[in-house]
């Protein structure tokens, strides 16, 4: 394990490099539409730890886990449910072999797809749903959970709870915005990036941020948001290469990995203090966002 924690690395002034995408990866080692990505940590484990290990030699300082749709409720779509501690630790063993002793692994949490406002689910059962997961991830070697792509306050809190009170891991909690017409951001569920800060904040979260949604241009305003709202708390973001275009037939990302880096200094500036990528980043545009965070130090 990482001799320090990611709060005490960001306490002491260090800026984090996060890992890339990992679902447009697994496409690109050939899995299929439709199958499970989690099932690969089992079928595929040497495609699942070549992403994670190609992230590790980019510069990446903690890599995320095959983990994203490992909870019981998910994993339940594709007959797997009865396999979910297993597929979970598989996941998080595989990060922690790529990872070493000196880099962190944050094992990747995904939404539920389950709604307590529509009735889908209870507070109580999606807290059991994550407890699980988590709780097979941190036997698995996570050093902390990365609960991710969040819209709605109450999921988010659940596992930041889950993990808070079953582990000993540190908790990352981030969100995915959208801009609205009238120039705000908010979540699917309408919530603000200062209302997410502060939620995740009080239900427990070390490190919080917005991740997928924006490219790293839009992140820079979403980061100022969650600044204001959280002065001292640890920011994570994950922004795509850019907003998604379709082409062909087949979502392309536009930002090239000069094009990501070269906000590097402006989202620092903002209050980020780890980043990283999501969808359409590869290796490339994490070793060169690596050379961007080294260059602030100089």
């Amino acid at each position: 394990m990482a001799k320090q924690s990611i709060v005490q690395a960001v306490k002491s002034g260090r800026v984090l490099v996060s890992d890339g995408a990992w679902g447009t990866f697994l496409q690109k080692k050939g899995m299929q539409p439709g199958e499970c990505p989690e099932l690969w940590c089992v079928t595929h484990r040497a495609d699942v730890l070549d992403i994670a290990k190609s992230y590790v030699a980019a510069g990446a300082d903690m890599i995320e886990s095959d983990s994203f749709g490992g909870t019981r409720c998910k994993l339940e779509h594709f007959g797997l449910a009865d396999r979910t501690v297993e597929l979970n630790k598989a996941a998080a063993a595989i990060s922690r072999e790529a990872a070493g002793t000196d880099k962190w692994v944050i094992a990747s949490v995904g939404p539920t797809g389950l709604m307590t406002a529509m009735g889908d689910v209870t507070e109580q059962d999606l807290y059991n749903f994550f407890k699980e997961q988590v709780v097979a991830l941190a036997a698995g070697g996570a050093d902390a959970i990365c609960v991710e792509t969040m819209s709605a306050l109450d999921e988010a809190t659940a596992a930041i709870r889950a993990t808070r009170e079953n582990t000993k891991c540190e908790v990352i909690c981030t969100f995915t915005f959208e801009r609205t017409i009238q120039g705000e951001y908010r979540t699917m569920m309408g919530v603000s990036p200062a209302d997410a800060a502060k939620a995740c904040v009080a239900a427990g979260a070390h490190v919080i941020g917005p991740n997928c949604g924006n490219g790293m241009e839009r992140m820079i305003e979403i980061v100022k948001e969650i600044r204001k709202a959280a002065p001292t708390t640890p920011i994570l973001v994950h922004a795509n290469a850019g907003l998604p275009k379709n082409v062909n037939g087949a979502d392309v990302f536009p930002e090239t990995p000069a094009d990501m880096a070269g906000r590097v200094p402006a989202l620092v500036a903002a209050g980020a203090n780890i980043i990283g990528g999501c969808c359409g980043t590869t290796p490339a545009h994490i070793a060169a966002i690596k050379q961007a965070v080294a260059a602030l130090k100089k």
